[in-house]
């Protein structure tokens, strides 16, 4: 039985595309970008939050931890990620919800009743599903065989991608997804590189081929001041689109919603590199979009 690793549902969404959505967050994606609001999507693998302000210092979880993985330090309680097993005792174990388990396997079964109890929701809405992430694609068996039940159902699919993988997932799902998201970060290949992980070549190969394959597909772009926003990215970004059928192109401004996370996992987040663009900026790229003609949104 097919099983995938999500670490979020969400409900009631707005800016995943068309109407209410209920967006699924898979676990895992091949790209690690600095300024990623879910730093939790990034691994494959189950992980903690561990929220500090909960905690009452008990020693709950150390007592239950077989693995000895959590410590005591001046910085709180914190885990050694390389010897914990995330088996949850630990969470399971703490009265103040101090700890919390970031991912759980779904069967395609458990998780379609999950998205047919908001039906009601799609119907009215001209809603449906948005598989997200991290990058759901990187669970294509799973991912698969859950698109071509929800088609079947007449629920309607999106797919929000980072685009860093195989055609062939895109490909194995392409006749039951309704509207790509799909982001394009950058042009500047070793910028792509520094602050993403990878270049962006498959990225924009993909890109083209999902297309030309009569893809439906919304652009978006995330834009952080001074590292993607001068002039020259912007109309390398424009030229490298405007002879593509791209049905629309969200802007999405940076924004700093997810830093908290960082602590949670014991990360540092270096927030003092990334500021959101001036609405004047935001008004100026918007404009450089529209003069060849293109659909352009600021914001989801």
């Amino acid at each position: 039985m097919k099983e995938a690793v999500i670490f979020n549902i969400q409900k009631f969404c707005l800016h995943d595309g068309p109407g209410i959505r209920t967006t699924i967050f898979f676990k895992g994606c091949p790209l690690h970008c600095q300024w990623c609001h879910n730093p939790e999507s990034q691994s494959f693998h189950r992980e903690f939050f561990y929220n500090r302000e909960k905690c009452s210092g008990c020693g709950r979880c150390l007592q239950s931890c077989p693995q000895g993985a959590i410590m005591t330090t001046p910085r709180g309680i914190l885990t050694d990620v390389n010897r914990c097993h995330f088996c949850g005792n630990c969470a399971a174990v703490c009265f103040n919800d101090a700890r919390e388990t970031v991912g759980h396997p779904y069967t395609v079964h458990a998780l379609v009743q999950e998205i047919e109890m908001d039906r009601p929701f799609y119907e009215q809405s001209g809603g449906g599903v948005t598989l997200s992430g991290g990058e759901a694609l990187c669970q294509i068996d799973f991912v698969a065989e859950l698109v071509k039940i929800l088609h079947h159902k007449g629920i309607s699919v999106a797919v929000d991608t980072c685009g860093h993988l195989p055609f062939s997932c895109f490909d194995r799902v392409l006749k039951y997804v309704d509207v790509f998201l799909y982001d394009l970060k950058m042009m500047d290949a070793k910028l792509h590189k520094q602050y993403t992980g990878q270049d962006n070549r498959l990225i924009l190969e993909n890109l083209v081929r999902l297309v030309n394959k009569g893809a439906v597909v919304h652009l978006r772009v995330p834009l952080l001041d001074g590292i993607n926003t001068d002039d020259n990215q912007i109309l390398a970004l424009i030229d490298f689109v405007k002879d593509l059928k791209i049905s629309r192109v969200h802007l999405l401004p940076y924004h700093a919603t997810g830093s908290y996370k960082y602590t949670r996992l014991q990360r540092e987040y270096p927030g003092h590199l990334w500021a959101r663009p001036s609405d004047a900026r935001l008004h100026k790229i918007k404009q450089l979009f529209e003069a060849y003609k293109l659909n352009v949104k600021i914001g989801g």
